[in-house]
């Protein structure tokens, strides 16, 4: 009895399968049969779909940048715009690839769409250039609308651009029975020309030609491959045969239709991941432009050799849904076990690979990169080889050979959708509401279920697929479920040293402030995206102070206003609070949970709470196009300028827009670190400045940063003003805290005026929106800061000082040799030339004993 019922059970099974067969079947055969392109070889739509994809993805990284600019730096304000391009693309694969199989010469349709490609793009980026006052002002009249110029700007291009891969795959025509691969071939292709765009463009292009250099360079990719199509459709004398039936209503259509669905989903669920891994992954790598465009090229890496991969046996596979289904689901819980099994041995890893690259080839840039490309492998390569590997299945399960073009563009259109959809939730909603653990949770278990569905409602999944699937969901809840939320945050406290004090995920960046020590003296860092942004150490308190009260004390008029851009640790901002005569004071801050941080630090005087200070949620540049207000000061406190975005504050038209805010005799004050870009960079920044301001000068703040002073009217040194400004209480008392007792101590920072600066900038290029090196310049040499510190302070001149006596120029030259003294000191242990930094030190602590920023540096030293 038990044997006759296992019979029948497998001869039940049997005949479903044999059923689902013969719908497939069904599905493949609905129309007749349309051959291979005579005389097409399949190497050429690969190398055309190889060039468009390289093209396309250079022309993604530029309008990125340059949304920034218009739109500004806001992640929900550049999300918003990127998805212009995705949209761009879903509209394009749909609309094409209904009209290309009623197309009898495809490859002249290719090219139209390429020629077509490069006049947009190139306009595209003409106009985003341009975009960003239009774009503020139909914001004030218009409001929402005014989107629509950036989203037609970015949108269109990206419309032919999506109908590039159903048109080809129409040209290619293939058989039924290799529609998988044909369509996995085609996909590696167009991934791996979006992997050399990925990198040619940070790497070559935007350093050596700038922005719109690099988008001609793009427009000559697509004008290469029209010239290549229209070549190959003259050597095509036969047409391809266009099917005019109808699909009919099948049980077998039905799943296909299912299958785009789940691709969709499965698309939303993929750019999900790729918002997650930006944030999880960065305090692996770098803020760097060409660490995060490392990590990218692994993301398409792993998309292009999974694709590839599976693509030769895609068309055999005897159960495609139980493949499609694994593939998805085991891509959500690797991605999920790689983030929750993270620990020092990455590190250490990235260590071990950095230094063995670096006694290979000598080049630290390199070893940094191998260094990110690690990261990059361990994070993120896994999933997305996974999750390329069930593109081909897609194609197979989705789409009928004698409505190839159709059904390619659907498959395209759908996937990017979900794309959108997946950047939109994962950006806003997943990592805000739950933290980046638990939205990478979330996915994991969203792509289960995608495949629960697969194997249960597609057809034919075999026994084996359904349970390793139900498998697979199972071991992702677990990991969703024990994987703790803080293990980001643990990490970053192993990697930095020191103990969290405040943490916090949000759609803009992670912020975090740990406490830390060197030798006895304790103090609080501020990292956003798990880089050091600062502190409240006393050589941070120092420069930051200086940053504020130096050009209100030296203005030549009455400062009634100013503006800080960058609210950071607060001390810059809290600065303002204890200045009198300020009667409007404003800060302009990117991230709200840095402005959650801020009390973490002292000496900034409750800014974040003090009613005298309003704190403006806005891009800094954003704030100044949008906002006609004029203000006495506009000083910048923003990152370094060789982070990614943030070159935007430092160009020339940066500075002229600043200007063009300012009040008459009115300061624009530019912190300029000098260990974090090299001897060239510098010269650049400074060339920028002076290029702007007629009136330009420099000071020094500390050891490790210096000061740019610009103003479009001449910059007077009153010095009974200065002494009467100084001498109010609680300037004075803010300024002797930091080590500057006296007016003659502060006009002792003076290094030198506009005639210095050219001198020392001399024939380097300036920093520009369209050429912004130094956010791709090569890695920091740590020789170069002393080196430059050196130079710098070699330009010493005499401040063109008004009303001074013998009296203050002695004390001010006295303050100014014990400074040198402590700068010697700090070269020579940069030098590692102990007898001379104690000889200097011992100086220092002789002339000035109870300044308490040199007692700072021995009591670290101690």
């Amino acid at each position: 009895m038990t044997q006759t019922l296992a019979t029948r059970a497998k001869a039940t099974h049997r005949d479903k399968r044999e059923r689902t067969q013969r719908e497939t079947r069904t599905h493949e055969s609905t129309q007749p049969l349309v051959p291979d392109a005579p005389g097409l070889h399949a190497a050429w739509p690969a190398l055309l779909l190889l060039a468009s994809g390289a093209a396309s993805l250079i022309y993604q990284v530029l309008w990125i940048k340059q949304l920034t600019l218009v739109v500004g730096a806001a992640v929900l304000a550049v999300t918003t715009g990127v998805s212009a391009f995705f949209a761009g693309l879903a509209l394009g694969g749909w609309l094409f690839g209904r009209l290309a199989d009623r197309q009898q010469h495809p490859l002249r349709v290719y090219a139209s769409l390429e020629i077509g490609v490069s006049i947009l793009a190139v306009g595209a980026t003409l106009g985003l250039s341009h975009a960003a006052q239009p774009f503020a002002a139909l914001q004030d009249h218009v409001g929402a609308l005014a989107w629509l110029l950036p989203f037609a700007l970015v949108g269109m291009p990206a419309v032919l651009m999506g109908g590039t891969l159903p048109v080809l795959m129409r040209a290619v025509a293939p058989l039924a029975a290799h529609i998988g691969r044909a369509g996995g071939r085609l996909y590696a292709a167009n991934t791996a020309g979006a992997i050399a765009g990925t990198l040619a463009a940070p790497f070559v292009l935007i350093p050596a030609f700038g922005v719109l250099g690099s988008a001609l360079a793009a427009a000559t990719l697509n004008a290469a491959a029209a010239l290549i199509a229209l070549f190959l459709g003259r050597r095509l004398h036969a047409p391809l045969l266009v099917a005019t039936s109808q699909a009919s209503a099948t049980p077998a259509a039905s799943r296909a239709r299912l299958a785009l669905v789940l691709y969709a989903l499965a698309g939303g669920i993929a750019l999900g991941y790729e918002v997650v891994w930006s944030q999880a992954i960065v305090q692996f790598i770098s803020t760097r432009s060409f660490a995060f465009s490392i990590v990218l090229a692994t993301y398409l890496c792993g998309l292009v050799l999974g694709s590839t991969l599976v693509s030769r046996h895609v068309d055999r596979a005897r159960d495609p849904w139980g493949a499609f289904a694994l593939l998805i689901a085991a891509a959500g819980l690797v991605a999920l076990l790689e983030i929750a099994f993270l620990g020092e041995w990455l590190l250490q890893g990235q260590a071990q690979v950095a230094s063995t690259v670096f006694a290979a080839t000598g080049n630290m840039f390199a070893a940094m990169c191998a260094r990110f490309a690690l990261a990059g492998l361990c994070i993120v390569f896994v999933p997305t080889l996974l999750l390329g590997a069930a593109f081909p299945f897609a194609i197979r399960l989705g789409v009928n050979n004698s409505r190839v073009g159709r059904d390619v563009g659907i498959v395209i259109a759908m996937n990017t959708a979900g794309g959108i959809a997946g950047t939109m939730l994962a950006g806003f909603v997943l990592v805000p509401k739950l933290g980046i653990v638990h939205a990478l949770a979330a996915l994991a278990l969203a792509a289960s279920v995608v495949g629960l569905v697969a194997v249960y409602r597609g057809s034919g999944a075999r026994l084996f697929a359904r349970g390793s699937v139900l498998a697979l969901a199972a071991c992702a809840l677990c990991a969703a479920v024990f994987t703790p939320s803080d293990r980001l945050a643990t990490m970053l406290t192993k990697a930095r040293g020191g103990d969290l004090t405040f943490y916090a995920e949000s759609e803009g960046g992670t912020v975090a402030v740990v406490a830390q020590r060197s030798g006895e003296n304790r103090f609080n860092r501020l990292y956003i995206q798990g880089v050091s942004n600062s502190g409240d150490a006393m050589t941070s308190l120092r420069y930051m102070r200086l940053q504020a009260m130096l050009p209100l004390i030296i203005h030549r008029g009455t400062p009634r206003s100013a503006l800080v851009i960058g609210l950071g640790t607060g001390i810059t901002g809290g600065a303002l609070l204890p200045y009198p005569g300020l009667e409007h004071r404003v800060v302009a801050e990117l991230l709200p949970a840095v402005v959650r941080a801020v009390p973490q630090f002292k000496g900034n005087y409750g800014v974040s709470t003090d009613p005298r200070m309003e704190i403006r949620l806005h891009d800094g540049r954003r704030e100044l196009l949008r906002n006609p207000q004029r203000y006495d000061l506009i000083t910048l406190e923003p990152p370094p300028p060789s982070a990614a975005g943030v070159v935007n504050l430092y160009s020339s038209d940066f500075y002229r827009l600043a200007a063009s805010r300012l009040q008459p005799g009115g300061l624009v004050a530019q912190w300029l670190p000098l260990p974090t870009q090299n001897e060239e960079d510098t010269r650049a920044l400074i060339k920028s400045f002076v290029q702007v301001f007629p009136y330009a000068t420099m000071w020094t703040t500390e050891l490790h940063e210096m000061m740019l002073v610009g103003s479009m009217e001449p910059i007077e040194l009153d010095v009974p003003r200065i002494r009467e400004r100084f001498e109010q209480p609680g300037v004075a008392a803010a300024l002797r805290e930091v080590g500057i007792a006296s007016p003659a101590a502060l006009l002792a920072t003076w290094i030198t005026d506009r005639a210095g600066l050219e001198y020392y900038a001399a024939d380097a290029q300036p920093v520009t929106d369209n050429r912004p090196g130094i956010e791709y310049a090569a890695w920091v040499r740590s020789a170069d800061f002393p080196k430059v510190l050196n130079q710098l302070l070699a330009l010493r001149s005499e401040p063109p000082l008004k009303g001074a006596d013998n009296a203050f120029v002695e004390a001010m030259q006295t303050e100014r040799g014990t400074l040198q003294a402590f700068y010697d000191a700090g070269l020579a242990a940069y030098r590692g030339d102990q007898d001379s930094w104690q000889e200097n030190i011992r100086r220092v602590m002789r002339d000035d004993e109870s300044n308490p920023y040199y007692r700072w540096f021995v009591g670290a030293a101690g």
